[in-house]
């Protein structure tokens, strides 16, 4: 018997399990698997290089599944940033009903998407960020651990210490994010107060995650202890895999007075996207979560939502209810 949480009934899905946005990786093959599994799927907008393509592409995620799916949209520090009001038009064009939305300042969008009539799940890596958020009308909370992939954030905060002081604060419903891959990792969640799981490492290790075999199978061969923190200097920390490249960057940045430019040529974000065509994980930086360390096969989106689905109602139903022993009448 699938879970019935908060989230589940507002956006429509079968499963408390969302693919979280992931560059180069939520494209329609992989997002549209894990709508059809029953979870939520995202497309990754800056994926597309232009506003036109996502367009595309969420027809093309449209033409593989009939279950809904929704758009991830980052907005990042840049130089030249991408046109994300172009992006978030088409996301409302488009008749999206689900968007995640990450990275700094995202008012402006949340309030358009909010207008639009859409679903909108915000990310954060503090229990304070979170009640802004909630403060801005989102709909969702993705709580992020220090665990996860990419961005989490600069406090260094576990996710069990966050999932339990949102249970105490927060008043809309909250996904748990960074280390979750497994059926007890969905039975915590849930046991915390969460109301589902966002995974990003653990989708990227299935067969219709479109990147390089290699890579997958360097997941899988690899432990808990082979991610490490980027652009700690420069408070934009990134959680990476630990390769060669990783290792020098690391290097240059325990020097004293580094700037990004003394690393620029290593992290370029072209070296990452070929480790994925290539197959190379020395190539360049890509971004693991430490829940590598629990993944051990690649199976289909459909095998992983259901194992962790019915491995978290065993032990909800079995394992714990067997913890608890009766009192004895007096």
């Amino acid at each position: 018997m699938p879970f019935k949480t908060r989230f589940t009934e507002l956006v429509g899905v079968e499963h408390p399990i969302v693919q979280g946005g992931m560059q180069w990786v939520g494209v329609a093959e992989l997002a549209s698997a894990v709508s059809n599994a029953g979870g939520l799927g995202l497309l990754t907008a800056l994926t597309q290089p232009t506003p036109e393509m996502l367009r595309k592409e969420i027809a093309r995620c449209r033409s593989m599944t009939n279950k809904p799916f929704g758009v991830n949209l980052t907005f990042l520090p840049a130089l030249k940033p991408p046109p994300y009001a172009e992006y978030a038009q088409v996301i409302i064009d488009e008749g999206i009903k689900v968007v995640e939305t990450a990275g700094s300042n995202p008012g402006e969008y949340i309030k358009k998407f909010k207008e639009a009539g859409i679903v909108v799940i915000h990310k954060c890596t503090t229990v304070r960020h979170a009640l802004t958020a909630e403060r801005m009308g989102v709909d969702v909370v993705s709580i992020d651990g220090f665990e996860c992939a990419g961005h989490p954030g600069e406090y260094g905060l576990g996710l069990a210490i966050l999932l339990a002081s949102a249970a105490k604060q927060l008043k809309v419903p909250y996904l748990a994010s960074g280390g979750i891959g497994t059926a007890s990792g969905l039975a915590a969640a849930l046991a915390y107060g969460a109301d589902g799981v966002n995974m990003g490492t653990r989708f990227m290790c299935t067969v219709e995650s479109p990147i390089h075999q290699n890579i997958k199978q360097t997941i899988v061969d690899s432990d808990e202890t082979q991610t490490t923190l980027v652009f700690r200097p420069f408070r934009n920390t990134s959680r990476i895999f630990k390769n060669k490249v990783a290792d020098e960057v690391n290097e240059i940045e325990a020097k004293p007075n580094v700037s990004f430019n003394d690393i620029a040529h290593l992290v370029a974000g072209t070296r990452g996207r070929q480790v994925y065509t290539t197959g190379d994980p020395n190539f360049g930086v890509w971004t693991a979560g430490q829940v590598i360390g629990l993944i051990d096969d690649i199976p289909t989106c459909q095998v992983l939502v259901s194992r962790m689905v019915t491995g978290a109602e065993d032990i909800v139903h079995n394992r714990l209810s067997k913890m608890i022993v009766a009192k004895a009448h007096l």
